[in-house]
């Protein structure tokens, strides 16, 4: 076992991490289970845009993407969501109205999380009410990498409580917890405060989603399962950007947690250039040929 916990802390094997990790990068996948798996990894896509340039026309634009991502090939599922900064919910939920694509906001002072929490609350209240679906907020990083392990816990429990029937993903920023002994303990932290999902990166630092740090949170998913028979998701976001990565982190979820995990609502990938490279890998397992970029249609 890579991770091992006591009452209090959180103690991982490093090298034994990077070996597990390493090596659902080695499965042999035949084409049929490919040709699924990258289907698969089409409906469980956060598409994604988080720039200061984000504007009406851009969302809706993402959003008819999000629906139907290419109408140039049959059988692709929309994607789980579309995740916009919170001035850009109202836009996404009229665009997405009726679809079944969810609307999704990064919330909590994202990217950095260092606004007062009752900003931070509003900010949640606010994107709730003009229709987010889902929540994505920030811990407070410092916090835990001072101790104060409670402030982690009862921040997200007070997000939670706020969020109503939207659901509530949290985000490690594993980049910035240094060692997988804390991102072990974030996970467990950011569950106790009732996380639907728990969340790699903002996209924001460096690095962002490797598979070590998400073999850990995967790990702390299947113990807290375990033990309560609470469900809790996983999402990896920022430098997943080709197809081939998506299918290591489906291999890595199977072989972890399970068929059952192999599901949107138990699943997510954060991104925004992802999309593409499915799409074309699927174009050319249809045709032989790999498409074009313009063949690929923009948001």
């Amino acid at each position: 076992m890579p991770v091992r916990s006591g009452n209090s802390s959180v103690f991982v094997d490093p090298v034994m991490v990077a070996q597990r990790a390493s090596s659902f990068t080695r499965r042999s996948i035949k084409q049929k289970a490919k040709i699924e798996g990258l289907r698969l990894a089409v409906s469980m896509v956060d598409l994604t845009t988080l720039e200061g340039k984000d504007s009406p026309g851009k969302v809706r634009a993402l959003c008819r993407k999000a629906v139907r991502p290419d109408p140039g090939l049959e059988g692709i599922p929309s994607v789980a969501a579309v995740c916009v900064y919170p001035a850009m919910v109202t836009v996404a939920h009229e665009a997405l109205s009726g679809s079944g694509v969810r609307v999704a906001s990064v919330a909590t002072g994202f990217p950095a999380g260092q606004t007062s929490l009752e900003s931070r609350l509003d900010e949640v209240r606010s994107a709730v009410g003009d229709g987010a679906e889902e929540i994505d907020m920030v811990i407070s990083r410092g916090a835990l990498l001072t101790g104060d392990a409670s402030r982690v816990t009862d921040e997200v429990r007070q997000v939670k409580s706020v969020c109503g029937s939207a659901h509530l993903k949290v985000i490690l920023e594993t980049g910035e917890l240094e060692t997988l002994d804390r991102i072990a303990e974030a996970s467990r932290l950011a569950i106790a405060g009732g996380a639907d999902f728990i969340k790699t990166s903002t996209g924001k630092v460096a690095p962002a989603a490797t598979m070590e740090a998400g073999l850990v949170m995967l790990e702390a998913i299947r113990d807290h399962f375990l033990k309560t028979g609470k469900v809790v998701g996983m999402k990896p976001a920022g430098g997943i950007r080709t197809a081939k990565e998506a299918l290591h982190w489906l291999v890595m979820v199977k072989e972890t947690l399970g068929n059952e995990w192999l599901t949107p609502e138990r699943f997510r990938f954060g991104a925004s250039s992802l999309l593409d490279d499915i799409l074309r890998q699927l174009h050319k397992q249809a045709s032989g040929n790999y498409a074009a970029s313009y063949d690929v249609p923009e948001a």
